[in-house]
């Protein structure tokens, strides 16, 4: 997943407003009574986020899965430690104020063996006091909104179909992409990406979050300090590192 798609994923994610997803984290930061110094993007992507938090004053770092998309997040500047690693299986040198996960990476962590793993990672890898934020595709989203349905695109040279598949005994979301890229010759460049999405539930998140080590949790709609609705599509979830 994401070799070459790396080379057209700023593009798709153009309408992202990621400056509010930093404003959000800041006042999460806020509320917590905190101001991190180091924090840690988790599953980062081509970097814009972090970039930006980076530009904030906030030594970041970045961890993806994807060479291919760490290559492009490294080609946006600022002093950035990029690491290529699986969420799964994370390592860093040190302990952070902060650690946020965006665009709804934990979705893509199908099992609760795997995903109990990198909530205990993260509290390892948290200052005492420091808090954990990351949001999800609800399951609401998953099923009602991308199962089931089929999205075209059509924009800069870039089509693609975009084919979801809801499996509401397991709780997954299959997505079957195919992207026709125009290049300088005129041809065009095909690409194909399957990927999964799994439908937490935030109860069941806030106990695997209980599980590990933290407390203070508190589940949020999308961007907002209130509870999510029946129909919340993103769902954000704050929890907090304390000593014993």
């Amino acid at each position: 997943m994401y070799s070459e798609f790396a080379d057209i994923y700023d593009s798709l994610m153009k309408d992202v407003e990621y400056e509010k997803w930093a404003d959000f984290f800041e006042e999460i930061f806020k509320r917590s009574g905190i101001r991190p110094e180091l924090v840690l993007d988790l599953g980062c992507g081509t970097g814009t986020l972090t970039k930006i938090m980076a530009d904030r004053g906030y030594d970041m770092t970045g961890v993806d899965s994807s060479f291919s998309m760490l290559n492009k997040a490294t080609e946006k500047g600022g002093d950035i430690l990029y690491l290529n690693q699986d969420m799964t299986e994370f390592e860093l040198y040190g302990t952070m104020g902060a650690i946020i996960s965006s665009l709804d990476s934990v979705n893509y962590i199908t099992d609760k063996e795997s995903l109990e793993k990198v909530f205990s990672l993260a509290h390892n890898y948290l200052d005492y006091d420091g808090v954990f934020i990351f949001d999800i595709n609800s399951p609401y989203k998953l099923k009602n909104i991308l199962g089931g349905n089929t999205y075209t695109y059509d924009e800069n040279g870039i089509f693609y179909t975009w084919e979801s598949v809801y499996d509401e005994e397991e709780m997954l979301c299959d997505f079957y992409l195919t992207f026709f890229v125009e290049c300088e010759d005129g041809k065009y460049l095909r690409i194909d990406e399957e990927q999964t999405e799994r439908a937490w539930r935030p109860e069941e998140l806030v106990k695997m979050l209980e599980k590990t080590g933290f407390c203070d949790i508190e589940v949020f709609g999308d961007k907002t300090f209130s509870e999510p609705k029946e129909t919340e599509e993103r769902i954000f979830i704050k929890a907090v590192k304390r000593e014993k």
